[in-house]
């Protein structure tokens, strides 16, 4: 197999997988919620959230058939709640 030389770059010239930037690990961070994942926030049945996700405005979107929701849509949709 390949070693790894003090400068990063394995004995075969490329250079080794490094840790992810400040952006990749933002995006790492703000991983799309799950309806379970939402409910669980929100201390609610996952019921409530499908039953309710168009009346109450919950921003969700769809990708194919599931629905997701960023985390900070979901702060800011809590913010405007009465």
């Amino acid at each position: 197999m390949f070693g790894m030389g003090e400068t990063g770059v394995r004995s075969d010239g490329n250079r080794a997988k490094q840790s992810p930037t400040g952006q990749q690990e933002r995006q790492v961070r703000t991983k799309l919620m799950t309806v379970e994942e939402v409910a669980e926030y929100l201390n609610v049945p996952g019921s409530w959230v499908y039953g309710n996700w168009k009346a109450r405005e919950i921003p969700f979107r769809k990708v194919g058939q599931a629905l997701r929701c960023r985390p900070s849509d979901l702060e800011k949709w809590l913010d405007r709640q009465n």
